[in-house]
């Protein structure tokens, strides 16, 4: 197709492959934004770049609403696997099911710890596990745990995320800083239970304390997760739309959001663009369209001023498989 009146030069001030290179210690690259607007498209063409780059990348769904592997046109749900055409790019679609009831052994063996002298049966633990693992919030906290630990193994050069619709990953991110709040308040508290077991005890002995030994790693850990998503230098979470107005208002409600919780914000990918000179010669509803595009594409200048990074045009088939991906990335990237 041609290209679209409104310029992308007027509102692309630094590209997509400009911010790349600016950046050049970016390891933790982020695609969120309102559902169906193109995220795993994104996400999946900006790895087959990075791979390509030579860079060891790995792509990895934190959605519970898989699309990668159907974007791949390869499978890789459940494990780690080597995508097939492409060098350095490994996939990861993460298995819900499986992440929550390993969280759910994990938080019953804590609950225990807690327990221990409350004399709980452990049937009553039992219970207890399940009513805190049918909080909604849960599975968000399962899936956030598996992408730090992701991240911790330090096995690749670069880690590119499709994350679920903005809303969810904003709590998915978001978790870091909630998590480190939630723990400092769990320390405080066992600090002064153990102080207080302890003037009562008449031994004197200091016994060992697992929950706080497990509290005190656990608070590192978030500590190190919080650096990490907060490291301009490191992470940039890309927020995509397409030229509506629904899409555009959910970016810019969550845009803020995600500046005050530190997580750096990279940029606006525009997709979906029709891009068009000759419109005289093209069916009216493709003429109302591309009008309709253009002035949501005004408002995009407005409210994402300095912010767009890429206009990638919508294709007349659907982006799936490799080549196309790759055809993906030449817009987004160059």
């Amino acid at each position: 197709m041609a290209e679209v009146a409104t310029r992308p030069d007027t509102l692309v001030e630094t590209s997509m492959r400009e911010f790349s290179d600016a950046h050049p210690n970016l390891r933790y690259v982020f695609f969120g934004g309102k559902g169906g607007v193109g995220k795993t498209v994104m996400a999946a063409a900006t790895a087959v770049w990075l791979g390509k780059q030579g860079r060891r990348t790995l792509l990895a769904s934190t959605n519970p609403v898989h699309s990668l592997s159907g974007c791949l046109n390869f499978d890789v749900f459940g494990k780690v696997t080597s995508v097939e055409g492409v060098d350095n790019l490994w996939g990861l679609e993460i298995d819900t099911k499986e992440i929550i009831e390993r969280s759910k052994r994990d938080i019953k063996d804590k609950v225990k710890w807690f327990l221990k002298f409350a004399e709980i049966s452990s049937k009553q633990a039992d219970e207890f596990v399940e009513a805190a693992t049918m909080n909604p919030a849960f599975e968000e906290s399962a899936m956030f745990e598996n992408m730090v630990e992701l991240m911790f193994k330090d096995e690749f050069d670069a880690y590119v995320f499709d994350t679920a619709p903005t809303a969810n990953a904003r709590r998915l991110l978001g978790m870091s800083k909630v998590y480190g709040l939630w723990v400092n308040k769990m320390l405080k508290s066992r600090e002064e239970a153990q102080s207080l077991r302890e003037l009562l005890s008449f031994t004197k002995k200091k016994e060992e304390d697992p929950l706080m030994e497990y509290l005190v790693e656990f608070r590192e850990r978030i500590g190190h997760a919080r650096e990490l998503l907060t490291d301009p230098e490191k992470t940039a979470f890309f927020f995509v739309t397409i030229p509506e107005a629904l899409p555009i208002a959910v970016i810019r409600r969550f845009i803020n959001w995600f500046t005050d919780f530190g997580i750096p914000v990279g940029g606006v990918i525009v997709n979906q663009v029709i891009r068009t000179e000759e419109t005289d010669k093209i069916p009216e509803f493709v003429r109302n369209r591309i009008a309709m595009q253009e002035e949501h594409l005004g408002q995009i200048r407005t409210d994402f001023d300095g912010m767009v990074r890429a206009l990638v045009p919508l294709y007349d088939e659907e982006i799936r498989g490799i080549p196309a991906l790759e055809k993906t990335a030449g817009a987004l990237l160059g």
